[in-house]
This record gives C-alpha cells, sequence and structure tokens, in this order.
C-alpha cells in the first residue's frame, strides 16, 4: 500500500462514560462504493459470542448489498475478514495464527483484501502486533465502526491504502444496516450495546464501549419484520440486557417493558441473553412468569461461589443475594431451567473458595455452565494482581468443577424423560445424518427421525432418553 490511513484505539478513551442519551442515526450508502463487490467473492471467519455472530450477519448485509458473494473456501476469496473475539488469550492466539496462514494467501493473490475486525482491535496492544508484525492485513477495524466496512474496502480496492480505523468512542446508535442472517427460523435482535459493569477481569467495556440502548420502537419494528417472514424465535442480544434502558433521559422504560411489549407480539418464542445478577429485578421476573412466549430458560453468570473473589471481580453482589435470586426465579417460574458461567484460578483463589464456588454449584443446581481458567486480559485491574496458584492446579480446579456440572447437565435432561415437549426443529443432527434435531422451550437439544419437512416448524415430542448432553425422542403427531 502507498499511504496509510490511522486511527487507533486508546484504552484511557475507552474508559470513559459520557452520561447522554445516545443519538440515532440512520444507515446510508457512499455512492462511491456502488457494486464495489461485483465479480468478487468473500469469507468471513466469526470467533467469540453471539454479539460477534450478530455483527457478522451485518458484515455480509454490508457485502452482498454491493455484489460480494460467499467463497467456498478461503483460496477463491477476494475478500477475507476474521471478526475477532478478545475475552481470552486463547481467543486471540488462535487469531493471530490464522492471520499468519493468510500470509501464503496473500503472497499468491497480491489483490486478496485481508480486514480485521471486532473486538481485538480495540486493544491498543493488538493494533500495535498487527501493524508490527502483520503487514498483510489491509484492514483494522473495531466494534464501533462497522458501518463503515465499505468505505474502508473503497479505500483499499480503489486508493490501495490501508486502513487503520478504531474508535475509543462509540458514536451514534446506527440503525437499518442491511443484514444477512445466518438462520431461517431463528434470529438475534440486538438491544443494546456495550457494558458498563467493569468487572475487574473482563475486557469488554473497553472493547465494546459505554451501555446505548436501542429505542423499543426500532427494536419492536425489526422483531415485527421478522415476524413477518415467518421467523419462529428470536433471542434478544446485550453484554447486560438487565441494564436496558437505563440509559434513557427522555423516558421511564426498562428491559422488563421490553419483554411485556416483545410478549405481545406475535413470535412464537422470544430468548435473552446475557443477564447481570444485580440488575435482574422483581418487575423483570414477574414479566418472566406472565409472557407465554418468553421461553423458560435462563442465563445467569455467578463467576465464583466466594465472596471475597466476588468482591476482588467486582460483580457488585454475594453469593448469598446470588442464591436468594435463583429462588425466587425458581418460586416464580416453576420447571425453569438455569444455566451459568464460572471462573476458575482468579488471582488469589484458595482451594477453599473454589470449594465454595463448589457448594453454590450444588445448592443452586444448575442445568449446565460455560466454565473457564481465568485469562489475563492485558488494561484489566485483574491483569496487575498477584497469581500464584500454579496451571495445573487451576486446570485441576477445573476438570472437577466440569464433573460436576456435567451432573447437572443430564440431572437437567433427565427430568425431562417419558415427557412431551415442543421442539423448534432446525435441521439435520450433527451426530446422525438420519436424524433431525431441535431445540425445546428449556433450551435443551432433542435428536429425532422425522420428516424434513418439519423443519424450522415447532412440533410435539416424547421423550424416550437422556443422555448428558442431548436428548432422544419421537413424533407425536406428523
Amino acid at each position: 500500500m502507498k499511504n496509510e490511513q490511522f486511527n487507533k484505539p486508546d484504552l484511557k478513551d475507552a474508559r470513559k462514560r459520557s452520561k447522554i442519551e445516545s443519538i440515532v442515526s440512520e444507515f446510508h450508502y457512499n455512492n462511491l462504493i456502488s457494486n464495489i463487490g461485483e465479480n468478487k467473492k468473500y469469507i468471513i471467519q466469526t470467533h467469540g459470542c453471539q454479539a460477534n455472530e450478530a455483527d457478522t450477519e451485518k458484515i455480509k448485509g454490508l457485502l452482498e448489498s454491493q455484489g460480494f458473494t460467499p467463497a467456498l473456501d478461503e483460496t477463491e476469496a477476494d475478500l477475507i475478514i476474521i471478526n475477532t473475539c478478545a475475552i481470552r488469550a486463547n481467543a486471540e492466539n488462535k487469531v493471530f495464527g490464522e492471520i499468519g496462514r493468510f500470509k501464503r494467501l496473500k503472497m499468491k493473490k497480491p489483490d486478496l483484501v485481508i480486514a480485521i475486525g471486532g473486538c481485538m482491535p480495540q486493544e491498543e496492544v493488538v493494533v500495535e502486533k498487527l501493524l508490527k508484525t502483520y503487514r498483510q492485513v489491509d484492514i483494522i477495524f473495531g466494534t464501533h465502526n462497522l458501518h463503515k466496512l465499505l468505505d474502508y474496502l473503497a479505500i483499499v480496492m480503489i486508493e490501495k491504502r490501508r486502513v487503520v480505523e478504531v474508535l475509543s468512542f462509540e458514536g451514534d446508535l446506527v440503525e437499518n444496516v442491511p443484514t444477512v442472517r445466518d438462520n431461517r427460523y431463528k434470529a438475534w435482535v440486538n438491544i443494546m450495546y456495550g457494558c458498563d459493569e467493569f468487572c475487574t477481569y473482563c475486557i469488554v467495556p473497553y472493547t465494546r464501549g459505554k451501555e446505548r440502548s436501542r429505542k423499543p420502537e426500532h427494536i419492536l419494528e425489526e422483531i415485527q419484520s421478522l415476524v413477518n417472514d415467518g421467523y419462529q424465535e428470536i433471542t434478544l442480544l446485550g453484554q447486560n440486557v438487565n441494564s436496558y434502558g437505563l440509559d434513557f433521559t427522555s423516558r421511564a422504560y426498562r428491559f422488563s417493558d421490553l419483554l411485556k411489549d416483545v410478549s405481545a407480539l406475535n413470535i412464537p418464542r422470544i430468548r435473552f441473553t446475557t443477564s447481570h445478577p444485580k440488575d435482574f429485578s422483581l418487575a423483570l421476573i414477574e414479566a418472566l412468569a406472565k409472557g407465554k412466549n418468553l421461553m423458560p430458560f435462563i442465563h445467569l453468570p455467578v463467576q465464583s461461589g466466594s465472596n471475597r473473589i466476588l468482591k476482588m471481580m467486582n460483580r457488585k453482589y454475594t453469593k448469598e443475594s446470588y442464591i436468594e435470586l435463583i429462588n425466587t426465579i425458581r418460586n416464580l417460574i416453576p420447571g425453569v431451567s438455569i444455566t451459568t458461567d464460572i471462573i476458575v484460578g482468579f488471582p488469589s483463589e484458595t482451594e477453599a473458595e473454589f470449594q465454595e464456588t463448589m457448594d453454590l454449584v450444588r445448592t443452586c443446581q444448575f442445568e449446565g455452565a460455560y466454565t473457564f481458567v481465568f485469562s489475563k486480559r492485558t488494561g484489566t485491574p485483574a491483569a496487575l494482581m498477584e497469581d500464584l496458584t500454579p496451571t495445573e492446579e487451576k486446570k485441576d480446579r477445573l476438570y472437577r468443577l466440569n464433573d460436576l456440572i456435567n451432573e447437572g447437565f443430564l440431572r437437567g435432561n433427565e427430568r425431562f424423560l417419558d415427557t412431551n415437549v415442543k421442539v423448534l426443529v432446525e435441521g439435520p443432527s450433527k451426530s446422525n445424518k438420519d436424524f433431525l434435531c431441535g431445540y425445546t422451550e428449556h433450551n435443551k437439544l432433542v435428536n429425532f427421525r422425522g420428516n424434513p419437512e418439519n423443519i424450522g416448524t415447532i412440533i410435539d415430542l416424547h421423550i424416550t432418553e437422556a443422555k448428558t448432553w442431548s436428548l432422544k425422542g419421537e413424533v407425536l403427531h406428523e
């Protein structure tokens, strides 16, 4: 590239939080980039959470609106985009490995455009490493300016300039960015962006910015459009959906209000992720209990069962208040399935404190969990904490925790044995091509023999077998 356009991230700026309500703007195309992707093919790698998956659907929408078509593999691609995750070190290492691998493709095909987006570029150290070591990367963009990707492609493809454009301030909420959804029957719907919790181990408040809630009318309009297109299930997305609306200055409208309005729409299934225990209000629980199309499944990260560790994590609740919340949820929503997130090996965690986590798992009777060994993230407070626990000991704790969690997985499935359930049929089973699969209202995977014509519909099944990771069922009615 002859010239380069630079705007690098700044961690100090990324920490800042304004108290003003976000401005909403409409997406619009730059006339100079019309059909820039004609006769060109793209491929996207997506790493990380549901938010990244939703962002990838917008990236696809942008590209295909200008003529790009999906490539069958990397060798025929004219554009490769990696949508990255920064939550753990091993996720970043995997991305750097992929970028290194693409260097050989670039040498064989000099006009190949390589773009790196998502959470990793929001970190100063990552951008510096990309600039110093990975010259084959043409575009580096972050989470706040995804909607400008076509502009960056024009600069690279037409002006032959490298682009590094990563914003440390969030900017406006941009509505109506074109979207190509990966699933014909289930859809992600962002209700907010960013996070203001600043858990000491987490990089997300820096990579995703402050909490910004979409206007309820825009959310409801998007969902109604999905209803019109025949979608059966939507999942409301946010880093902390329970804090939805707290940034509104012009109205008093919270997540419980949104759930009531969404549940009034003609959509069979509504889910949401992710929740923070400190914001899980009684009004929210009552809304869930009353909403017939609000699924009886809640993912509620606890992270640790030790009050000292929870305080060091800046989680803003105690194990006692968490257990009380779980009991309230179970009392008001009988039969609800609850899963969680847990980190082991947080700096200075003792064996006794780990056992407190194990005790909490037994008390709460989780039906599944995402479990992790603590991963140091540069720029977060936990990265500076003294950590003397050997890696092998951390891994041993993880193995013991997973054994206990797996008991909960199995127990949660066994309670549906010899019962009838409703399943949204998604397609062929990954474990057996002769079977179909789908998920129950409680988010349990079911494999069964059925008619492919039922894909995309909700059908009744009788559960005949319960395994740790899935159920087996028989169709009640064709």
